[in-house]
């Protein structure tokens, strides 16, 4: 029998066909990135001492190589973040009044735990807003939301409410850590509603309906 003699590349090449047949699972997107790039190094060591450069042109383009799969993995995770932060309710399945919340989120603050203090204390925003009739309860609101809708009906505190919905989609949803910092503005906002409240504000609020048109 005639010995067949193939090189490494139609080897390598025969193998990447006979993978693609309709019969073979096909691949998750990130199984296709990898094959991709072990394909890319595959060729530049086999082919690197012939590029103008040597190993030195192939050093640089894997470096290209990687700092672009890093910045690809960074905005996808970006996008996702922010998808899950417009969608994502506020309030989870507990329903607790607002100074339950406030509660929960100065024991939580007691011990440092600064994420899920600054969740609560928001909820407590949200819960006691609602609690006196500036807002109806609307189910799925997000924190996005709310900031948007009682920013209408309150302007004076539009720009702390629109903070901290941005800080709770951050320590939520962007997986960033919440800081002492943060919890105290959230804190102070919530205090202005509770010295707005007993005070008594100069006409009555009407609870003001969320526009569902809005890009959330």
């Amino acid at each position: 029998m005639a010995q067949i003699d193939i090189d490494r590349d139609a080897a390598h090449d025969a193998a990447q066909s006979e993978l693609a047949k309709a019969i073979y699972p096909k691949p998750s997107l990130g199984d296709q990135i990898m094959s991709w790039i072990e394909d890319l190094l595959y060729r530049a060591v086999t082919y690197g001492a012939e590029l103008p450069g040597g190993w030195f042109t192939v050093a640089v383009l894997v470096l290209l190589v990687v700092i672009a799969v890093i910045v690809a993995v960074r905005i996808a995770r970006r996008a996702m973040k922010t998808s899950r932060s417009a969608t994502v309710t506020l309030f989870d399945d507990h329903e607790l009044s607002a100074a339950e919340h406030r509660t929960t989120a100065e024991t939580f603050a007691s011990s440092q735990q600064w994420a899920p203090a600054i969740r609560h204390r928001v909820r407590a925003v949200a819960r006691q807003l609602e609690e006196d009739g500036i807002l109806d309860r609307v189910p799925g609101r997000t924190a996005t939301e709310l900031a948007r809708v009682a920013g209408r009906a309150l302007p004076t505190l539009a720009d702390e409410l629109g903070l901290a919905a941005t800080t709770f989609n951050d320590v939520t949803y962007g997986e960033r850590p919440g800081t002492e910092a943060s919890y105290r503005q959230v804190v102070a906002l919530d205090g202005r509603l509770g010295d707005r409240a007993t005070s008594g504000p100069g006409s009555p609020q009407q609870p003001v309906a969320p526009s569902w048109a809005e890009v959330r």
